[in-house]
């Protein structure tokens, strides 16, 4: 198999947990409002920037790529 088609294998396998944590992970962990996810609102408006949330799943998909490049080499 060429290495494009690893390629692929993995990130659909990435995205397979990606999804299976966050259905499960988000209903105890409540993903995506967390403590210093910035909310601003207003009467018309409502501003949302979830920076910590996306800290956290930097993190968490760094350390998945971080794993999968251990384990081709």
């Amino acid at each position: 198999m060429n290495d494009f088609g690893r390629v692929l294998i993995y990130i659909g396998i990435v995205l397979v947990i990606a999804g299976l944590l966050w259905q499960v992970g988000g209903r105890f962990l409540s993903l995506g409002r967390l403590p210093g996810d910035v909310v601003v609102e207003r009467e018309n408006f409502r501003f949302y920037f979830p920076i910590v949330t996306s800290i956290i799943l930097s993190i968490v998909l760094s350390l998945i790529f971080w794993i999968i490049s251990s384990f081709r080499s």
